[in-house]
């Protein structure tokens, strides 16, 4: 039975754009819909133009009721009924009522390699760290931030005259790979990890 996705975004989407790329033909997935917490993300047009129903559940408007935001972002996504949730730059952080209600069931993906970074600036920090090396990790997302079990990681090395944006630059492409292999292997029920060089 073909999965159903719903895709998390606030900004231009383009993890969103690789994942719904890569759902066609044999994959066990389709995307449903993409959710954005900000009404001129980027990514909702790109989202439309894939032909992808697209929804909004603008934060602000709850001023700061993070119980009502979510009782909104649920009601959203139950109507399209989604089997999975990939977090594709949401940048939002969820509660523990909201991430049990998806348990089992929500992938994010995060610029650091886990447990490495959580949280904000990862390239700026691996950078200040004097890290040789540097990447990506999908994990399912628990009440923990940044803290569920890794499903998957991407690793680039580290120049000597890399800057936060260059790094940034250099891992896209390397997250744009990884998400989608994560995301064909969790909608299988395989829940090996997917490395990637």
């Amino acid at each position: 039975m073909t999965k159903r996705v719903a895709i998390l975004i606030s900004g231009g989407g383009s993890n969103m754009v690789a994942l719904a790329q890569s759902m066609v033909g044999d994959h066990p997935a389709r995307p449903v819909l993409v959710l954005s917490n900000d009404p001129d993300a980027g990514g909702l047009a790109k989202a439309a133009d894939l032909g992808i129903t697209t929804a909004v559940v603008d934060h602000r408007s709850f001023h700061n009721d993070r119980s009502a935001f979510e009782a909104e972002l649920n009601a959203s996504l139950e109507v399209s009924q989604p089997d999975i949730i990939c977090l594709a730059g949401f940048m939002r952080i969820l509660t523990a009522d909201f991430t049990a209600r998806w348990d089992g069931r929500m992938l994010n993906i995060h610029p650091s390699l886990l447990p490495k970074y959580k949280g904000l600036h990862t390239h700026a920090r691996a950078l200040d760290a004097g890290d040789s090396e540097h990447g990506c990790t999908v994990h399912q997302v628990t009440a923990a931030l940044d803290g569920g079990p890794i499903l998957g990681q991407a690793r680039i090395a580290v120049h000597a005259d890399d800057t936060a944006d260059t790094l940034a630059a250099r891992l896209l492409p390397m997250e744009h790979a990884l998400y989608p292999a994560v995301l064909r292997r969790f909608a299988r029920g395989d829940m090996t990890p997917v490395m990637l060089p």
